[in-house]
């Protein structure tokens, strides 16, 4: 009897330091290199895009239902539940839906977000888990620069002159300032990603007049990343704006849908100016990985 409780007692033993080592090399197998890594999230139509550096992880959107946990599943260490930087580039259900269950099911530290109530169920839901949680908001606009590590964000929209032109519904509210509005894709947070000589252009769904707006003004020469905006509808991205760039990579998220995104029109443009396309209904998860030198697709 006491050699047979013997026996259990070392299997047991040996089974729990099986699954210890088991879990040490997974952790392992999982820890960060030393690359900057753009995942656009295949989340069908809508925009979720992870992006990871060592430990710093900036997530922007979440996609239009809470397929991007699948993503930041495959992509984050399963130990790591902490994401350093939201940003919500406007109120459009396609873009925060996701991002209800993220801030559910990860410490967020930072949420980029513009202050337009739009009014919808999806965004009461988000304003409610961001103040619940105790997460710093931001309001970003036109000129503001932050730094994440050696990551840095210069924001390029929205404007102040385009604020200004918005009726104020809670002066004091960082999530609810300005009333709902037509056009949101008019106020997304757009900005420009640089790690040491990669530069990288994030658009949100920035109409036509923004991306030629940014065109006319640019000063921050070539790019080697762009996402396109709008899922490649003919109210996003214009050549003007490609021209001044002139990216190497360009991606779009992108979904089964009625519009027939990306139109022609947009992948005739792109294909024009010679940069490489990748899309997220063909790819699924889009990653572009660069050392701030060369940039590479895996």
């Amino acid at each position: 009897m006491l050699e047979y409780s013997s026996m259990k007692l070392w299997k047991y033993i040996f089974s729990t330091l099986l699954l210890v080592l088991a879990v040490i090399v997974l952790a392992i197998s999982q820890l960060p290199d030393s690359n900057l890594h753009i995942i656009s999230c295949d989340v069908g139509q809508g925009d979720a895009i992870l992006i990871t550096y060592k430990e710093i992880q900036i997530l922007t959107d979440g996609g239009p239902d809470n397929s991007v946990l699948e993503c930041l599943g495959r992509h984050m260490p399963f130990y790591d539940r902490e994401i350093e930087v939201v940003i919500s580039t406007h109120p459009d259900s396609d873009h925060i839906t996701g991002l209800v269950s993220v801030l559910q099911g990860y410490k967020v530290g930072k949420i980029l977000i513009n202050p337009i109530d739009s009014g919808t169920e999806v965004y009461k839901a988000l304003v409610l888990e961001v103040g619940g949680r105790g997460v710093q908001v931001v309001n970003p606009t036109t000129g503001m620069q932050l730094g994440i590590g050696l990551i840095h964000l210069d924001i390029l929209n929205p404007t102040d002159e385009l604020f200004s032109k918005v009726s104020p519904d809670d002066e004091e509210s960082d999530l609810a300032r300005y009333k709902r509005i037509k056009d949101t894709n008019l106020y997304s947070i757009v900005y420009r990603l640089s790690l040491k000589d990669f530069s990288g252009l994030f658009t949100g769904d920035m109409p036509p007049e923004i991306s030629d707006s940014l065109a006319k003004d640019w000063s921050n020469g070539h790019l080697n990343y762009i996402k396109v905006s709008h899922h490649g509808s003919i109210n996003g991205i214009t050549e003007n704006l490609i021209k001044v760039t002139t990216p190497d990579i360009a991606s779009i998220s992108v979904g089964k849908n009625r519009w027939g995104f990306p139109r022609p029109e947009i992948l005739d443009i792109l294909n024009r100016n010679n940069v490489q396309v990748l899309r997220t209904d063909q790819m699924g998860d889009v990653e572009v990985v660069t050392n701030g030198e060369k940039m590479w697709v895996r």
